[in-house]
């Protein structure tokens, strides 16, 4: 079975904000967020980190606020809702197509002539995300800029700014982001250029925790600048890491993730099965935890908000 979304449901936001996406790495952290690419949880964005494997979830990188040059004219790709709620950005009336591949989101952008590709995954037994761009289609060269907007901060939560103190510093290949002294991120990318930056971002508004009753407001500190051109046919990858050392081959670690979930499905015997989606979103919630220092595993009660809290695991099981 595919998910797939055409223009009918990405081009109209009260239904792409709705709809959402979850990856995860198999020891408790994940990535998530909306098909618009809005932020709508305190719990979006493109790295939450386990920190302490299955748990100490933190916010690390909240997302990619993408612009792309092409034939004379800029397309913005990001939307983001500001805190008065009016909307900035507008990147969903550039979405052709969201689908998904096995469990990884795959967003197609138009611009004029151009098709631009966008996949995030997950790194096996890491706090490390891929987001990799394909430029499948142009008559002429693109342009990608990218704004990376991080945190520092418990999932749960929320941040106001000055909460803490983040430097973001050149390093080869990307930038390293510490806060409050300590690095906590390295973003890198195989072959854009970066620019660090330390800017607080105005605040914006979380729609859903609105409607849950919890505090909405958010803010997040602009830690550097991408820039990278693509001819038709040309790949960019970027990983947000708490890794100093990581494997910046998106395509080697896209097919890994894609090998990893067809030897599951070939072990469950269900690969031609309408169950198949049902069984990578079960595997999901299948973490490694360290007891006593021995490796095991366990299961988590739910995304996002639960660990491997028994009760609720026994509840959801039927």
């Amino acid at each position: 079975m595919t998910i797939e979304f055409g223009r009918e449901v990405c081009g109209f936001l009260p239904a792409s904000e709705r709809r959402e996406w979850l990856v995860t790495n198999g020891i408790g952290g994940y990535a998530s967020g909306t098909v618009a690419g809005l932020l709508t949880r305190r719990y979006h964005g493109l790295l939450i980190a386990a920190l302490q494997p299955p748990l100490g979830r933190t916010l690390l990188l909240a997302r990619f606020d993408e612009t792309a040059d092409y034939d004379g004219r800029r397309y913005n790709l990001f939307t983001e809702r500001r805190a008065d709620g009016s909307l900035v950005g507008h990147g969903y009336r550039h979405l052709e197509r969201f689908r998904r591949e096995g469990t990884v989101p795959v967003w197609a952008f138009t611009c004029a002539d151009a098709l631009l590709e966008k996949r995030v995954f997950m790194a096996r037994g890491a706090n490390t995300t891929y987001i990799h761009y394909t430029l499948r289609r142009a008559a002429r060269p693109l342009t990608l800029h990218i704004s990376a907007q991080c945190s520092h901060r418990d999932h749960h939560a929320n941040t106001r700014a000055g909460d803490f103190a983040l430097r973001s510093t050149p390093i080869a290949d990307g930038l390293a982001v510490s806060v409050d002294g300590t690095t906590a991120l390295y973003l890198r990318s195989d072959r854009a250029s970066a620019e660090p930056s330390r800017r607080w971002s105005g605040e914006h508004l979380l729609q859903v925790e609105v409607e849950r009753g919890l505090e909405p407001i958010d803010v997040h500190v602009t830690a550097g600048t991408f820039q990278v051109t693509l001819e038709a046919g040309q790949s960019c990858t970027f990983v947000a890491s708490t890794e100093p050392e990581v494997d910046l081959d998106g395509e080697a670690a896209y097919t890994a993730q894609r090998d990893f979930e067809e030897g599951l499905l070939e072990t469950a015997q269900w690969a031609e099965s309408p169950i198949a989606p049902l069984v990578l979103a079960a595997d999901q919630f299948v973490v490694r935890r360290n007891v006593e220092d021995t490796a095991g595993h366990t299961i988590l009660a739910g995304y996002p908000w639960f660990s491997d809290w028994g009760r609720d695991t026994m509840i959801s099981l039927p």
